[in-house]
């Protein structure tokens, strides 16, 4: 016969264990809730955020898979060009927005230099979930051709004597640094930098002469160069490109160094759910394999990479530390 005291103990049992088995369902049912809204996504239309005027590598790219994405996502795709600071606007809007899936950034290599800036208004490990780097392609030297030089080393010459600054698509953006590098650590030619929010501005500028000499991804001034609006001087990869055969690298004209890319990579903020960042890059890598875009991507002068999540997050990470360290040395500070 059981006790009053036996009794007690057995109900108190009995409601720890019901309190367990309630706490668990509603954890279960939580998780299965947050599993199906993953897997049913995207079943609205996405924005993507391009923190840089039109014309530069992340707006093209967007603007090129866009479609095809629409197509393989079953969802519209919505890009909206939010400029200023060097890309961080934009950046950090993304980063405050939620983490459903549904607000994306295409940024540039830019994001990798800001981190480094406790101003940029983001930190890239807690607010971001990278997704992939779509594509790469290097820095290119320009210069109006109503100048009188044929080559870099000629422009060195003539900017000994002149004062001169050169169009940057933004501070902190790798050409930017690009630029400081070669004028102003290597050459020592002490000459300032024009900011623009972003390189279809930046290259406007140059096409006017005012400044007359730029550098900046390739995407937006390669169409200049082929109609002789704009001579390029040099580029920085690390051999010739196969859409300007006839110019110089950097490393050919005595700068070993100078190995600089500007990447286009995408980003989702940070607690948006795994099966949403894996079934985006899934639909990406599919675009970007389609024949017809990755001709496209060619003639712009990008090397497609679309590598996955994981992979991307390492490369992020070791970009905000290389790019850490160009910071250090050329004293840039942001804007």
């Amino acid at each position: 016969m059981e006790t009053t005291a036996n009794i007690g103990a057995s109900r108190s049992s009995w409601r720890h264990a019901a309190r367990q088995a309630l706490a668990g369902g509603l954890v279960a049912l939580v998780a299965q809730g947050a599993f199906a809204q993953a897997t049913a996504w995207p079943d609205k239309p996405i924005r993507i955020i391009i923190p840089f005027a039109p014309g530069g590598p992340p707006d093209t790219i967007a603007r090129l898979i866009s479609p095809k994405l629409t197509e393989s996502l079953g969802q519209p795709i919505v890009i909206e060009n939010r400029a200023g600071a060097g890309g961080n606007i934009g950046t950090v809007a993304v980063a405050k927005s939620p983490a459903d899936g549904y607000t994306m950034l295409i940024t540039s290599s830019a994001y990798a230099v800001n981190a480094n800036f406790p101003d940029s208004g983001y930190v890239s490990e807690r607010d971001f979930a990278p997704v992939t780097i779509v594509a790469a392609q290097p820095n290119v030297v320009v210069a109006h051709p109503g100048l009188p030089v044929k080559n870099l080393a000629e422009f060195i010459a003539y900017a000994k004597t002149r004062k001169l600054a050169f169009s940057s698509p933004g501070s902190g953006t790798t050409p930017h640094l690009t630029g400081e590098n070669l004028f102003n650590i290597a050459a020592k030619l002490g000459i300032p930098a024009a900011h623009f929010r972003g390189a279809g501005p930046a290259v406007t500028a140059v096409l006017g002469g005012e400044p007359p000499v730029g550098v900046m991804a390739m995407t937006a001034p390669l169409a200049h160069i082929k109609a002789g609006k704009l001579r390029a001087l040099a580029v920085s990869s690390a051999k010739r490109i196969a859409a300007l055969p006839d110019v110089p690298t950097l490393v050919e004209s005595g700068y070993p160094d100078m190995l600089d890319y500007t990447w286009v990579g995408v980003f989702m903020p940070a607690g948006t759910p795994p099966a949403a960042v894996n079934k985006l890059y899934d639909a990406m890598q599919r675009v970007l394999q389609q024949p017809d875009i990755k001709e496209r991507v060619a003639a712009l002068a990008f090397e497609p990479i679309a590598e996955p999540p994981a992979r991307t997050v390492e490369y992020v990470k070791s970009e905000v530390i290389r790019w850490g360290d160009v910071v250090k040395k050329s004293g840039v500070k942001p804007e």
